[in-house]
């Protein structure tokens, strides 16, 4: 038997509010695909499937409206959303092993009273300047990407020609 989750069961279970699933609900991003005989919101395996699918593609910098538009429109499949997050994850424990090698680094010449350099702390400040923002510059390329994936549905549905790309 499948299980099926009432709206404060899902809430408990997702870390998020049920204002916040009401809330997606009545923009048309996320909603209940059954409901009990007293009207009552359930969720089944299947509406979870999406709710991981939203959430992660919010991680990822997306917009409410993005989402529902990549989701509803078919251009993010589930297996798409968890390899963005798969590697997005990736490159932060790289970005994280960098740092904890360069802090390594200033921390065994601070004890062996070493002497450091100019070069170490800047490399040190790369390291955790690069932290900060490769995730923005990451979520601002996917958000372009999605955007244009996004425009290309909507060129299609209005039956509008593409713009010709300038050179």
């Amino acid at each position: 038997m499948k299980r099926k989750w009432k709206i404060g069961d899902l809430a408990k279970l997702t870390g998020l509010t049920v204002r916040t699933l009401r809330f997606y609900d009545q923009i048309g991003l996320f909603s209940s695909s059954g409901q009990t005989e007293s009207g009552h919101r359930l969720y089944s395996e299947a509406d979870l499937s999406r709710l991981h699918q939203i959430l992660s593609l919010k991680e990822l910098g997306l917009s409410l409206e993005e989402i529902k538009s990549a989701l509803n429109g078919g251009h993010i499949s589930p297996l798409e959303v968890v390899n963005l997050q798969i590697n997005r994850i990736k490159e932060q424990i790289q970005l994280q092993q960098k740092l904890l090698e360069q802090l390594g680094h200033v921390s065994k010449l601070m004890q062996g009273k070493g002497e450091l350099t100019v070069e170490d702390f800047t490399s040190l400040l790369q390291a955790m300047k690069m932290g900060f923002e490769k995730p923005v510059i990451e979520r601002r390329a996917i958000w372009e990407r999605h955007l244009d994936l996004l425009g290309d549905f909507l060129t299609e549905e209005s039956g509008m020609p593409k713009p010709e790309e300038e050179n």
